[in-house]
């Protein structure tokens, strides 16, 4: 895995692959870059063995392409794009799939940056968005589409599982079937899947179904707080389109990322492995406090409990994320907040260290206090990224400061 994709001998025999900083390459001739603008801009069909060369950094890059093979890797996916962003991820693909009327049916509590491009932006493209809660059944999605009307212009089914921030999860198979059965020959309904809380670890969408599967590559994958980036992963032909859109956008990755990102692969593994021990301790040391009210976590899912048996199904592991519900509301979370010494407060998730946040004020505050509530997105409610710690001393800083509420 940590050498997949690069041959050093195009490289002066560097065992890791360089950054390729340059903005433009030389074609070798003037034939050659005509027969790569052809491939790129889709002017033809490949010729047997025949790719796009290299053109410009806003299309492809050495760094970015080895990359995208490595990614693509983990979720056993025929394509992968990276992007500047996570939202650069999610608005491209959207832009390039999506026309005006047609409708996207998109799973809640989402990330609320998410939330406000499908409820927001893609309405000013003439796109509409009905949303389903979380952890409701195939049948239950399929009536909320009914209700809303617009059941035949249904063309994206966009989830996030587990939910941010309250883990819970969405049934990608249901999810699946029922794209299947609203689809038309000639016009698939496609699912989406945003992995970013289970990371390429622990979930992978596209084995359950799923078109494409899509990460803030921020979080888990770059994993040290140090790079913005994102990525979309699915089959050949939907990903030259995204890629496309990728182009004309300019929401490409750049190549001092992608070589981080590369660098970050290699750790990926240990890292979530141990952060997903961790948060089983965290959880447990949370459960047992009397000014903790409830967790949200997949390692204390139990038999009956809802969401058991799809994550059974889908699940790997649960992860390094949990959410818990103080005892009291805001002013209560605020204090615990503050009283933080080892745990950073700070939004973002994945990092090696462990972050504490507040959704309802902060990644999530500009979905309306009304449809919060009704997420199961409260005032009390604390998100917790647990980082590779002792898990010792992420629970005696904890301790602490619940101490203060």
């Amino acid at each position: 895995m940590p050498s997949y994709g690069y041959r050093p001998e195009l490289s002066e025999g560097a065992l890791k692959c360089p950054i390729f900083q340059t903005s433009t390459f030389v074609f070798e001739s003037a034939e050659a870059g005509k027969a790569f603008f052809e491939l790129a801009y889709g002017l033809r069909e490949p010729g047997p063995g025949e790719s796009i060369g290299l053109i410009y950094s806003r299309l492809n890059n050495p760094d970015l392409e080895v990359l995208e093979d490595r990614l693509a890797l983990w979720d056993e996916a025929e394509s992968c794009a990276v992007f500047v962003s996570g939202m650069a991820a999610i608005s491209t693909t959207a832009i390039a799939l999506l026309q005006p009327g047609e409708l996207v049916l998109f799973s809640e509590p989402l990330y609320g940056g998410t939330d406000y491009f499908l409820s927001k932006v893609l309405a000013k493209l003439g796109i509409r968005t009905v949303g389903f809660p979380a952890g409701c059944s195939g049948d239950e999605m399929e009536a909320v589409l009914e209700a809303s009307g617009r059941a035949d212009a249904l063309r994206l089914i966009f989830v996030e599982t587990p939910a941010n921030p309250t883990n819970a999860l969405v049934d990608i198979e249901a999810c699946v079937a029922l794209a299947r059965r609203r689809s038309s020959t000639g016009r698939p309904v496609l699912v989406a899947v945003d992995n970013t809380f289970l990371g390429p670890l622990w979930q992978h969408p596209l084995k359950h179904g799923a078109d494409l599967v899509l990460y803030s590559a921020t979080k888990y994958i770059g994993g040290h707080s140090d790079v913005i980036a994102g990525a979309c992963m699915g089959s050949l032909a939907l990903m030259q389109e995204i890629r496309a859109m990728r182009t004309f956008l300019g929401t490409c990755c750049d190549p001092w990322t992608g070589w981080l990102l590369m660098r970050s692969l290699e750790t990926l593994k240990l890292r979530m492995t141990s952060q997903m021990k961790n948060a089983r301790y965290v959880a447990d040391f949370l459960a047992d406090h009397p000014k903790v009210e409830r967790v949200y976590y997949l390692g204390r899912l139990a038999e009956g409990d809802p969401g058991h048996a799809v994550y059974k199904k889908q699940c790997l592991a649960p992860g390094g994320m949990l959410s818990f519900d103080l005892v009291g509301g805001e002013a209560e979370a605020f204090r615990l907040l503050n009283a933080l010494q080892l745990v950073k407060l700070a939004v973002s998730l994945g990092g090696t260290e462990s972050l504490a946040e507040h959704p309802a004020s902060m990644t999530h505050s500009d979905i309306p206090r009304e449809s919060r509530l009704r997420m199961g997105i409260g005032d009390a409610m604390v998100r917790l990224s647990v980082g590779v710690e002792h898990p010792e001393d992420i629970n005696a800083d904890l301790a602490q400061a619940l101490e203060r509420v």
